[in-house]
């Protein structure tokens, strides 16, 4: 069954779908099997309102390993996990150009030898991209009131919606 929180941010926002749509939404599989959450709103001491918020600022405090899915009882080689959750994030990165392709995603989980590079911020469903938010601030010292094209006004988790079909 779809679900919104796995559409990559510029399908649900412009429309746009590509090959590095379906990385993002493995990306968000990957996070949710290493923390053993779901990647919708919640909130925690942090502030966070994601799994892909949450799990970046863990990422860049160097304290990812305190996510992971406490069910597993430490059990895991810390490196390996280390490993998936930085895949996790090369995937979900915010430009779709920046995330790998699929064969590359394959490639990394299969092979050590292939050098990781560091993920850049990871895209926030909700909210505002930080294309976004840096369009609305140029148009606003502007004094413009139009927003630049392909991209959407501000948006809320109520003027979101989603139709699944099923079969009869």
């Amino acid at each position: 069954m779809p679900d919104q929180w796995y559409m990559a941010p510029e399908y649900v926002t412009r429309g746009r779908f590509s090959n590095k749509s379906d990385v993002f939404s493995f990306g968000v599989l990957i996070l949710e099997i290493l923390t053993g959450q779901r990647n919708s709103f919640f909130s925690d001491s942090t502030g966070s309102t994601d799994l892909l918020g949450r799990a970046w600022r863990h990422w860049t405090n160097g304290t990812l390993l305190e996510i992971i899915d406490p069910s597993l009882g430490g059990q895991y080689e810390r490196g390996e996990v280390m490993r998936c959750a930085q895949i996790g994030l090369l995937c979900v990165q915010e430009a779709a150009a920046d995330r790998p392709t699929m064969t590359t995603v394959v490639l990394m989980l299969s092979s050590h030898s292939v050098a990781l590079q560091d993920p850049s911020r990871p895209a926030f469903f909700a909210g505002h991209s930080r294309e976004h938010l840096n369009v609305q601030n140029r148009n606003t010292d502007s004094s413009s009131t139009s927003t630049s094209e392909g991209l959407l006004p501000p948006y809320s988790l109520n003027d979101v919606s989603i139709t699944e079909l099923g079969p009869r």
